[in-house]
């Protein structure tokens, strides 16, 4: 195999590899839109009240 057709397959098999966790994503959190809506609605609200740390902060 050629080095050029070496990389298509490559490039080929991460197109392939990378539609299928986008897939497994949807799966997995499409169902639970509600929950991370509700979420990160609470951790606006706790940023808004002033319970939150930059992320600076801690690391």
């Amino acid at each position: 195999m050629k080095a050029e057709e070496h990389g298509l397959k490559a490039a080929s098999e991460d197109a392939v590899a990378s539609h299928a966790d986008e897939e497994a994503w949807k799966l997995r959190f499409g169902e639970k839109r509600d929950v991370i809506r509700r979420m990160a609605c609470e951790a606006l609200e706790e940023d808004e009240r002033g319970e939150t740390m930059p992320l600076d902060d801690l690391l």
